[in-house]
């Protein structure tokens, strides 16, 4: 294992600013799907997973191994979502224990408005910043370190099956 002295101040600035840039992205992103459309990131996130879900609607431990959250995240958020209106909870026929989790109409009009603006800041802030080489180089990384935590067990369970690229 590499200690601080032995990684060149180069390498280090290059971690700093990416890391940076990410976080300072994915802060100005947060901010703007609040300001656009009243909801958080995580918010967001889950209304889009149950979008693109088979009749819009999944159960709770689909829902976490979407989002690679922690079942009692997903349920936390959830009951926030429930009391605003954007997602509601219903029994599952099959599964006296199981809970399905489903957009309502507020719901879907919010993921529909959020995305058309989440999508032009995307496009803005990320995507036309860099070049077509850039992008393609940003993709190749991205899968090349998401396959190295796999390979290294260095990512909670739910989450090594989607470093495949699935993500």
């Amino acid at each position: 294992m590499s200690t601080l002295s032995e990684v060149n101040p180069e390498d280090w600035d290059v971690w700093r600013d990416y890391h940076r840039a990410g976080r300072e992205l994915t802060h100005a992103l947060d901010r703007r799907l609040q300001a656009d459309a009243g909801i958080s990131h995580p918010e967001y996130l889950l209304l889009l997973t149950l979008w693109t879900a088979p009749e819009r609607r999944l159960r709770t431990g689909e829902l976490a191994d979407e989002l690679a959250w922690e079942k009692s995240r997903v349920s936390h958020q959830v009951t926030r979502m429930v009391a605003r209106g954007l997602v509601e909870r219903s029994a599952c026929d099959t599964d006296a224990r199981g809970v399905w989790v489903a957009l309502t109409p507020d719901g879907r009009r919010t993921v529909i408005r959020a995305t058309r603006d989440h999508t032009d800041a995307i496009r803005a802030w990320f995507l036309d910043v860099l070049t077509d080489d850039e992008l393609r180089a940003f993709q190749t990384a991205s899968q090349r370190i998401r396959e190295r935590l796999a390979d290294d067990s260095a990512l909670p369970r739910e989450m090594e099956a989607r470093a495949d690229g699935a993500a």
